[in-house]
């Protein structure tokens, strides 16, 4: 976000923001009003909006009707630019608010077309589920029509009416509050830009080397959700005797085999690339980047979440922890909030308390008075990219025949600027995304087809669940009124993207894991690689999804034996089905949690301190093996370069913001970050490179027992041919040289948290090109920060940008407490509010920084012990 709007504050922003709208009283416009009384129409009784120190709103309502249309005023009045952000990202209309610098977000967005996507799920929802939404909207509504100016409304819009004088708030939609779970499952995809990276790699990179960026869950290392004990995968269903001509005995020849392998290439080492078939990748990857990330990006984007029964706990009935790891940013993604019926019934079945998004009604991740649930990303494969051959007459090849490509028109309007039309193409996979950024539309012309040069385009077109009109909208509801495992069951049937690690916990004892979502099947390979490894031919009906794993052959488990199930983002099971995916996070998160709760376990009862302690866990288990490595290099003889490498001796694998251990910390990841630029970056694009996740961390491991291997060598010292030692020699020495230029020559003034720190920046108005004066009104930070990448404690960062920035990190933190759930504790990112200079704008940044939190209230009396602020909405 803050790269499309750096032209947009014009110079008059300074003169502007000096001369006042930093003023006391234009900052305090927009803060909501928390006490008293005020009028919502459409309510049937007065609605109480309690809330605490933390500007955490506690809503009491006697109809659900009552309570969303509160909460959706409440969340408006607290978060309502980031709504209207969001809704503007989602529809592809970015531009109307920040001008061109959004044209090319829109281009995409559009094409795409979640906007027409969420629009058709509508009908397909619960008339349940409409008349919430609806009422949500009635609420958000009532805010803006009470507050009829956009400074009434937040600080942002004075700012950007600088630059779009005539910028006019619309009223809420439903369509905006579902089109916002179309961010949600596109930040939490799993597999594109690996299976545009792989393809765009063969031909440059030896298949030996290709395969071993890739390397396979380590299940002897580290154990995946479920063992083969607690989860017996589904039996192969034998091939349909009719497979619509494909690899029968008159099967057509143009249409290939039924095996799901590589364009072209049935010993799996990929499509050909050229460099006209490379530019067509080269661009839907840059298509794709062009689509903010309002959850996060990158390696970095998942989750911790576990949960023991009670024979393992003080209280003798379940703990359930979740910390999502997501983007970093002001105002951060969640909301803290309670949605009490004020009596509980079937008529009125919610009293639930968590974290929700500004913008869609009901509680994502939380509590109510009989479950418990949380979240991590299961990172299944549900986006493919089809190669497809379209000719001058605008048809796109299927088998031997051909058929037209859709095509539909767009009008994208611009703030200050003429409106644009675009041309949308699709295919009966998905959007073609290759010309979709102007001046690409040509990239994959006379693209090889088994070698020999056609006159036809090849383009690249996208199937991604997302685009499935879906009931998710409804799964929120269902999730949020559930009391027991059966139907916590029914509404993760319904939870269609994006796919999650469901975690589950109840006040009778029992835990549970499902995973749901829409996951494609697709044929089976016959030469090792997974299904959408690469790019498939999109004229071969072969390589077409043939529906979806049913939810009964899903993987879950209920009250496992051993009373833990631990979830992290690594393999759900051993085996490949169903086949989810081929990236999962190779597990280093999800041990050291398995291990800590081990040894815990074994010292006695589990409480909730000890869900805090290894939430805020920052050990790293791979660093025991290549610590091993670097100790055995000599490095030079002189103690500038020894003493930091001995450090590492005494260094206890823990990466704290400051103290004794620190300085160790930060030698080891400079050296870490100098180890993968030396081995990989010499040979992969910029942007492949080795960003240092956990994939890397096991690559790595094993190229250690390959000191010879290919990767080893830097290919940009002519003449000279490197091995593991000569590798690891340098990037010691260049870490230590690096170091001393950053930050000092005295290894003991080397501090983690000196350089891996965390920015709240915010997400328009936070950025390089923003004046310094705005950029301080809206950022918050950078604050040193402990924990790293692929830590349980997982601030991450980019080893492949030269930089130890923290990019995504736990985006709040909780543990539910079933014997007491008012013992049970929570904090968010930076705070409640979106208001700049708000008292609730970043107060949680501390506790949230240092591995803290704040106790929990869900029960009325525990609600009024910690109110500080009572609003009335009356009728």
């Amino acid at each position: 976000m803050r790269r499309v709007v750096v032209p947009v504050i014009a110079a008059l922003i300074l003169v502007t923001v000096a001369a006042g709208v930093l003023g006391v009283g234009l900052v305090r416009r927009s803060f909501p009003q928390v006490s008293g009384e005020l009028a919502l129409p459409g309510l049937t009784a007065d609605v109480e909006v309690i809330r605490d120190d933390q500007g955490v709103t506690h809503i009491y309502a006697d109809t659900p009707e009552d309570l969303f249309s509160a909460q959706g005023f409440a969340a408006a009045q607290d978060r309502f630019f980031q709504m209207d952000l969001r809704r503007h990202v989602t529809a592809g209309r970015l531009a109307e608010l920040v001008g061109e610098p959004g044209l090319e977000t829109d281009k995409v967005i559009r094409t795409m077309g979640w906007r027409r996507v969420a629009e058709a799920e509508l009908p397909r929802l619960d008339p349940q589920t409409r008349r919430y939404l609806a009422a949500y909207t009635a609420g958000v509504n009532a805010y803006l029509e009470q507050n009829p100016s956009p400074s009434q409304v937040s600080l942002e819009y004075v700012v950007l009416g600088q630059s779009a004088p005539d910028y006019r708030i619309e009223p809420w939609t439903d369509a905006d509050s579902v089109a916002w779970l179309k961010a949600m499952a596109w930040d939490l995809r799993g597999n594109y830009s690996d299976e545009l990276g792989r393809a765009r790699l063969v031909g440059e990179v030896s298949r030996q080397q290709l395969g071993a960026l890739y390397p396979e869950f380590p299940v002897d290392q580290h154990a995946p959700i479920l063992s083969e004990d607690e989860w017996e995968p589904p039996p192969v269903e034998p091939a349909s005797e009719d497979r619509g001509g494909v690899d029968g005995p008159d099967a057509d020849p143009d249409q290939g085999v039924g095996t799901y392998a590589p364009v072209e290439d049935r010993e799996g080492s990929g499509p050909p690339v050229d460099a006209d078939l490379a530019a067509s990748y080269d661009s839907t990857l840059g298509a794709l980047a062009a689509v903010p990330n309002l959850l996060g990006e990158g390696a970095g984007i998942g989750s911790n979440s576990w949960v023991v029964s009670g024979e393992h706990t003080e209280t003798g009935l379940p703990l359930l922890a979740n910390d999502p790891h997501l983007g970093i940013q002001q105002p951060g993604v969640w909301m803290q909030t309670g949605l009490h019926c004020r009596e509980v019934s079937e008529s009125c079945p919610f009293d639930v308390t968590g974290f929700t998004f500004a913008g869609f009604p009901g509680v994502i991740i939380g509590h109510n008075n009989d479950i418990a649930w949380g979240f991590t990303n299961l990172d299944p494969d549900v986006t493919d990219f089809y190669l497809e051959e379209v000719n001058a007459d605008g048809q796109v090849r299927r088998g031997s025949a051909w058929e037209p490509v859709e095509q539909r028109s767009e009008v994208i309007k611009v703030a200050g600027e003429d409106d644009v039309r675009i041309t949308v193409r699709e295919t009966r996979h998905g959007p073609i995304l290759s010309d979709v950024i102007d001046g690409v539309a040509q990239a994959g012309q006379t693209a090889p087809i088994n070698g020999v040069e056609t006159l036809t385009s090849y383009d690249v077109s996208m199937a991604w669940t997302g685009l499935e009109e879906t009931r998710t909208a409804d799964a929120v509801f269902l999730l949020n009124a559930a009391t027991d495992w059966e139907s916590f069951q029914e509404a993760a049937r319904l939870f269609a993207v994006p796919s999650q690690n469901l975690l589950y916990a109840d006040t009778d004892g029992n835990i549970g894991y499902q995973a749901p979502g829409l996951v494609p099947v697709r044929e089976p390979s016959t030469n090792g690689a997974p299904p959408g490894f690469f790019p498939a031919q999109g004229w071969l009906s072969a390589y077409d999804w043939k529906g979806w794993v049913p939810f009964s052959e899903m993987p879950s488990v209920y009250n496992p034996a051993d009373g833990v199930i631990v979830t992290a983002n690594q393999a759900v099971a051993e085996g490949s089905r169903p086949f989810l995916t081929s990236e999962p996070d190779m597990g280093y998160r999800s041990q050291r949690i398995l291990d800590l709760l081990t040894e815990k376990m074994a010292q006695g009862p589990l409480t909730v301190e000890d869900m805090h302690d290894i939430q805020a866990d920052s050990y790293n288990a791979f660093a025991d093996d290549l610590i091993g490595a670097l100790l055995e290099v000599e490095v030079p003889s002189s103690d500038f370069y020894r003493e930091p490498q001995q450090m590492l001796t005494e260094w206890d694998r823990t990466a704290p913001a400051d103290g004794e251990q620190s300085a160790a910390a930060m030698y080891y990841y400079a050296v870490w970050a100098n180890i993968l630029d030396l081995t990989f970056d010499d040979e992969l694009p910029s942007d492949l490179s080795a960003d240092g996740n956990s994939r890397w961390m096991l690559v790595v491991d094993q190229l250690l027992d390959r000191p010879a291997d290919d990767w080893w060598d830097d290919r940009r010292t002519a003449g000279v041919v490197e091995t593991r030692d000569e590798i690891l020699r340098q990037a010691m020495i260049n870490a230590r040289l690096d170091l001393t230029q950053r930050i000092g020559k005295n290894p003991q003034d080397w501090q983690w948290g000196s350089l891996h720190n965390v920015p709240l920046r915010h997400e328009v108005l936070g950025g390089d090109g923003i004046p310094d004066l705005v950029r301080w009104a809206f950022n918050d930070g950078p604050y040193p920060a402990s924990g790293s990448s692929a830590m349980v404690n997982a601030f991450n960062w980019e080893a492949s940008t030269g930089s130890f920035r923290v990019t995504s990190g736990p985006s709040m933190r909780m543990v539910v407490d079933l014997s007491d759930l008012d013992a049970s504790t929570w904090v968010n990112q930076a705070g409640n509010s979106g208001h700049a200079f708000h008292p609730n704008y970043n107060d949680q940044v501390q506790a949230w920084l240092e591995g803290g939190s704040y106790p929990w209230p869900h029960s009325r009396e525990a609600v009024e012990e910690t109110a500080v602020h009572t609003l009335t909405l009356t009728p």
